[in-house]
């Protein structure tokens, strides 16, 4: 499905209902099938978790996530220690291009059996569930955090727990952080100090409901659009101040992008409150928060600003190389920008190019980072179904609060 988003010179003010996180979401499901009596609320409707919960619930051996990378790492932890289970993970090719290798040494550390079925250190992998008897496991602290969070979830249905060892600087610690705070939302005992993670064995989880915050991924769309738009607000629920995610740091990112953060009970309203985007005038160090990068720069190109921002070194292995991605996509656009292996800068410039084709390489992120430039363009989206991946209801909400969006 290919779609035209024409251009809009501002948008109403409105109030929608975002999904559930996915990140909590599917961090949380781990945790469902492995203790009885947990009850989730206001679960995620994207692809990745549906995916997540068919896998959960299936007897058969050959598991395909298709291409739903956290489902990849979570799974592969969990079924690894599922005792006398037989499976074969496998993915869609691009997920087949994405490297498992350090989870996989982590859990044969502790005694797990897993086999790669095609190419070394890639999906598919073929698991034969054990309950492993070592508690102790270190890998390197700069991996991407969801190696980390796979292990930490399965921790307590390990006879002895686990202590995990995190070896040089850490790079994803709101990630690691919110899988300690779910853990504990549920009763599970864990701490994280010094560079170790320990989680304490649990046999039954109390009953217990955990409702789940609203994505902060997908709010970065509306803090996007609202920094683009001459004025007006949006407002977006449910979110909470003392949040679990990593990504509510768009609160102060965008503040200099010149657009307010108001938090009420559990909506946030963003609203333009400056016409002079100020900016980031040193590099903007997004190690913490990689999934919002594509949405930043897209803003500041809109805006006509420059940008520099690092730590984004996890980028190139997601759904496609997002670096290069965004470099081509943006070019396309007249903007001039430089990408290496963990950083990109874009350059000021005065004028959008019109009628361009995005492409969005399988990456629900590239379509929906690019699309509030229709608010200072006209142009095409390639393949715009690709949001259901996180958010299956982004371009009716788009509609809602505006923008023109049509089938083409």
């Amino acid at each position: 499905m290919n779609l035209q988003l024409k251009y809009i010179s501002n948008i109403k003010d409105s109030t929608l209902q975002i999904t559930g996180s996915k990140s909590e979401s599917n961090r949380l499901l781990i945790l469902q099938a492995l203790f009885e009596d947990i009850d989730i609320e206001n679960i995620s409707n994207s692809d990745d978790s549906e995916v997540m919960q068919k896998a959960l619930k299936t007897n058969e051996e050959l598991v395909d996530i298709h291409h739903a990378g956290t489902a990849m790492r979570f799974l592969t932890a969990y079924f690894a220690v599922k005792q006398g289970r037989e499976t074969v993970l496998t993915g869609s090719q691009r997920m087949k291009e994405r490297p498992i290798k350090i989870l996989v040494e982590a859990l044969q550390q502790l005694g797990c059996d897993i086999k790669y079925e095609n190419k070394f250190g890639y999906p598919p992998i073929r698991i034969q569930g054990r309950s492993p008897q070592v508690n102790t496991v270190s890998l390197k602290a700069n991996v991407s955090s969801q190696y980390i969070s796979a292990l930490m979830l399965i921790a307590a249905s390990l006879p002895k727990g686990l202590k995990i060892l995190l070896e040089g600087k850490v790079t994803s610690v709101p990630y690691i952080n919110m899988t300690l705070s779910l853990l504990r939302d549920v009763g599970i005992s864990g701490v994280f100090e010094n560079n170790t993670i320990v989680i304490e064995p649990y046999k039954k989880v109390s009953p217990r409901t955990v409702v789940v915050e609203s994505d902060w991924s997908s709010a970065s769309y509306y803090y996007s659009i609202v920094a683009l738009s001459k004025k007006g607000s949006v407002t977006i629920g449910s979110y909470k101040k003392e949040s679990y995610q990593g990504d509510a740091k768009l609160a102060e990112i965008y503040r200099s992008l010149g657009v307010q953060t108001t938090f009420s009970e559990d909506r946030i309203t963003l609203t333009k409150v400056s016409d002079t985007a100020l900016g980031f005038q040193e590099e903007l160090d997004l190690s913490n928060s990689p999934d919002i990068a594509q949405t930043v720069a897209v803003t500041c190109f809109g805006l006509g600003i420059g940008c520099y921002l690092t730590g984004l070194h996890t980028l190139k292995i997601k759904e496609t190389d997002r670096l290069e991605a965004l470099k081509t996509e943006i070019e396309k656009l007249g903007g001039k920008i430089d990408v290496t292996e963990d950083s990109l800068r874009l350059e000021p410039s005065n004028s959008i190019n019109k009628d361009v084709t995005i492409a969005t390489y399988n990456d629900h992120r590239m379509a929906m980072a690019f699309a509030p430039l229709a608010l200072r363009t006209q142009f095409y989206i390639e393949e715009a179904e690709v949001v259901s991946k996180s958010y299956p209801d982004f371009w009716s909400d788009l509609h809602k609060i505006g923008f023109e969006v049509t089938e083409v």
